[in-house]
């Protein structure tokens, strides 16, 4: 791997990653503060902002496949906290161990992904070129304005 490589990505994915971590941010400060209502309601635009991430990086293999363990992290983290919320957290059947479940699922797809990308030299440079191939698409579709 070449470490003087540099990794770009479009500003417009950008500006949705970060709106992301500020709904994320928000969210889990309404756990942290116990504020039912308002944590609730930044389920919806901190799961959506995440699938339009996954989304726009479909193309990209590595993207893909991060944004969707993501998605599935964010998943079991709003089940956690809805669990605590309401106090259905505790035992074998309460929310927190059902967490574990969309955690699962995140920590398989990536597994996977790492097992096949650190076992194969094949598959590493397939996805050299199809992030390489996906940028090139998006810059030709979406050219860089100049100031």
């Amino acid at each position: 791997m070449n470490d003087k490589l540099i990794y770009s990505i479009p500003a417009r994915f950008r500006r949705i990653e970060n709106l992301h971590i500020l709904f994320w941010l928000i969210k889990d400060a309404c756990w942290a503060l116990n504020l039912h209502v308002p944590g609730l309601i930044m389920i919806v635009p901190t799961v959506l902002a995440a699938l339009v991430i996954t989304w726009q990086t479909r193309k990209i293999t590595s993207e893909l496949v991060h944004n969707l363990a993501v998605v599935f992290w964010i998943f079991a983290n709003c089940t956690w906290m809805i669990g605590e919320f309401y106090g259905w957290d505790e035992g074998l059947f309460g929310l927190r161990h059902m967490a574990l479940i969309p955690f699962g699922i995140g920590l398989a797809i990536l597994g996977v992904y790492y097992g096949m990308y650190y076992s194969s030299q094949r598959f590493r440079a397939k996805m050299t070129r199809q992030t390489e191939d996906a940028l090139k698409q998006e810059l030709d579709q979406h050219p860089v304005k100049s100031a």
